[in-house]
């Protein structure tokens, strides 16, 4: 089982391939392809979050969605004074499905230079 822990829009979040999360609002449209920034990858015993290493880890989700999360409730009151303020907020936010977490294999020089005999380069 692999997972990877990403950071979109300045929070962290722990996800798997198939994976469905509502983040903060993005500026991409429904449907589109992101590709989300990894901080860590895990497969196994195996661990990544060296920054060189994270470079070959790619994390891809699309956006399935835009929403508005639950109403908040919010009341200022100040005793024998007559102050009362109410106040509202609705989060906008966006849901993206996990589409795939690949670590690209790193390749030997010997492979590389046997790849090309056989090519007859």
């Amino acid at each position: 089982m692999s997972y990877a822990i990403v950071r979109v829009g300045g929070k962290q979040y722990r996800v798997e391939e198939g994976d469905s999360i509502v983040v903060d609002r993005l500026s991409a449209g429904e449907g589109d392809k992101l590709e989300l920034e990894p901080l860590l990858f895990a497969d196994g015993d195996k661990a990544i979050f060296d920054g060189a290493d994270l470079g070959k880890v790619k994390v891809q989700a699309t956006v399935t969605g835009h929403e508005r999360g639950k109403k908040i409730h919010g009341l200022k009151f100040k005793p024998k004074r007559g102050y009362k303020r109410r106040f509202g907020h609705r989060s906008d936010l966006t849901r993206l499905e996990i589409s795939s977490i690949k670590a690209q294999a790193r390749r030997s020089g010997g492979a590389k230079k046997q790849q090309e005999g056989e090519d007859g380069s």
